[in-house]
């Protein structure tokens, strides 16, 4: 079911992946929109709700509006379970685990020859 708590894990995930894009840590992204980096967490993991003013400082601090941390197309795809549970889980992993899932998808879903 897509509820309110999807919509906190959706937009945290979009915040996480900006800031991997800009190679920011939590941290940094914390000090930039002046709070912790045990709120950000709480944010990316979609623990925690966040006030207009504090979304505005941290697409600021990513460099995108605000109206990109709510793409359409993306929510779409992720009212989903199946999907938005996938990707919330390989989000969680280090790029060597993310890989080694991807490829054993790709085999898993390899066209028949």
């Amino acid at each position: 079911m897509y509820n309110d708590d999807s919509t906190a894990k959706l937009l945290g995930f979009r915040i996480r992946e900006l800031r991997k894009l800009r190679k920011m840590t939590q941290e940094q992204l914390a000090e930039a929109i002046d709070s912790t980096g045990s709120y950000v967490g709480r944010l990316e993991r979609g623990e925690t709700n966040v006030q207009l003013h504090t979304l505005e400082k941290i697409a600021e601090a990513l460099q995108v509006n605000v109206s990109s941390l709510f793409d359409e197309e993306l929510q779409q795809v992720f009212k989903n379970e199946v999907i938005r549970e996938t990707v919330l889980l390989m989000s969680e992993q280090n790029e060597s685990r993310q890989k080694k899932a991807l490829n054993i998808l790709k085999e898993l879903y390899k066209p028949d020859s």
